[in-house]
């Protein structure tokens, strides 16, 4: 057993490494890196898709990485934007994890010439993301109106590590019948002063109000 716990220890402190280069690179550059996380079906490739297309006509210069356990699927969708993307297939493992993301950013022209914000959209999985730092300077969590308002009391750990909780799909939520006071409440029990964006990738102005709240974090970043 006490060889197994080392093996684990060793394995997170090489991740941990990583992740900490990775952060310290983003820093010099003046990327934001954002690393979404949601359980599947959500609407978090179809929120990003607007969120980089919002960015591209700000004149922002912005990227994607995206995991999936199988398909490019994803990263085909994304590119409509206009953003540059490329897709991790991680072969079935339920998160990403440090290296992955910079394997797939060594040689990239775009991470090369320099960004203003690099998004990671996280493998769809509320449990395993939590456990792994991929070196960026936010994580957001997403929940949909159609999952419930428990979720944050069901998933505390993404929640707690959270720096910003976005609830898509709100166009929704009146034939869902969602009870946002409930969410709200849910998500200040387990992550006090969290700060929440509720969103609809069809609705632009809670595009605008999510894509400000990204570009406000940029500005305290490089202060």
């Amino acid at each position: 057993m006490s060889n197994i716990v080392e093996l684990r220890r060793n394995v997170l402190e090489r991740h941990d490494a990583v992740a900490a280069d990775l952060r310290r690179r983003f820093e010099a550059t003046g990327t934001l890196a954002v690393n979404l996380v949601s359980s599947p079906g959500t609407g978090k490739t179809e929120l990003l898709t607007a969120v980089l297309r919002t960015l591209v006509e700000r004149g922002a210069r912005v990227a994607a990485l995206v995991g999936d356990c199988a398909t490019d699927n994803d990263a085909a969708r994304l590119a409509a934007s206009g953003a540059p993307v490329r897709q991790i297939v991680t072969e079935g493992m339920c998160h990403l994890e440090s290296q992955m993301i910079a394997d797939h950013l060594d040689g990239w022209g775009p991470a090369d010439a320099g960004l203003d914000f690099l998004f990671v959209e996280n493998v769809g999985n509320l449990v395993c993301p939590s456990g792994f730092d991929l070196g960026e300077a936010i994580r957001v969590v997403l929940l949909s109106v159609t999952e419930g308002e428990d979720k944050p009391l069901k998933y505390p750990q993404i929640f707690q590590s959270a720096e910003l909780a976005v609830i898509t799909k709100i166009d929704l939520a009146e034939p869902c019948e969602f009870d946002r006071a409930a969410c709200l409440a849910n998500i200040a029990a387990v992550h006090p002063g969290l700060g929440v964006v509720e969103t609809s990738a069809r609705r632009p102005e809670s595009v605008d109000a999510l894509v400000d709240r990204l570009v406000a974090a940029r500005l305290q970043f490089l202060q």
